[in-house]
C-alpha cells in the first residue's frame, strides 16, 4: 500500500542532493579532460523559452585548441544542468537565458543568469 501522504519538501531535497552529486561528478570528469587538453577557459551560451531551449554556443579559451565535438556537448549538457540546478524552470514561458564562464585553472564557475517575465498593470474603475 503507498503512503498518500507524499512529503515533497523531502522529495525535492533529495533530487536536489542527487542533481548536486551528478553535476559535481561531471564537474570533475570535464575538468580533467579541459586542463589535459591546455584549455584555460570555457564559456557556455544558453537559452530557453516557450517550455524549451538549449546551449547556444560553447567556446574555449585559448581559441586555437580545437574542442572535441563529444566534450562540446558534454560541456553544453553541464552547463544546462548547472543552470537549470540554480534556476529551475527558467525554459518556461518567457524564459530566461545566460553566460556560464568556467575558469579552468582556479576551477571556478560563474554564472550570469536573466529571467525574463511578463509584467501587467491593471486598474478597474466602476461608476465615474
Amino acid at each position: 500500500m503507498t503512503n498518500p501522504q507524499i512529503d515533497y519538501a523531502a522529495m525535492a531535497a533529495q533530487w536536489r542532493a542527487e542533481r548536486e552529486t551528478t553535476l559535481k561528478a561531471s564537474r570533475a570528469e570535464l575538468l580533467a579532460q579541459l586542463r589535459a587538453l591546455g584549455i584555460s577557459e570555457v564559456t557556455a551560451e544558453y537559452e530557453g523559452y516557450g517550455d524549451s531551449g538549449n546551449v547556444e554556443d560553447v567556446t574555449v579559451q585559448p581559441a586555437e585548441v580545437r574542442l572535441p565535438e563529444a566534450l562540446a556537448t558534454e560541456i553544453g549538457d553541464f552547463a544546462w544542468s548547472l543552470a537549470y540546478h540554480h534556476h529551475p524552470g527558467f525554459e518556461n514561458n518567457e524564459g530566461g537565458y545566460g553566460t556560464l564562464t568556467w575558469d579552468i585553472a582556479a576551477d571556478s564557475i560563474t554564472l550570469n543568469h536573466a529571467d525574463r517575465y511578463v509584467e501587467c498593470s491593471h486598474s478597474y474603475v466602476e461608476g465615474l
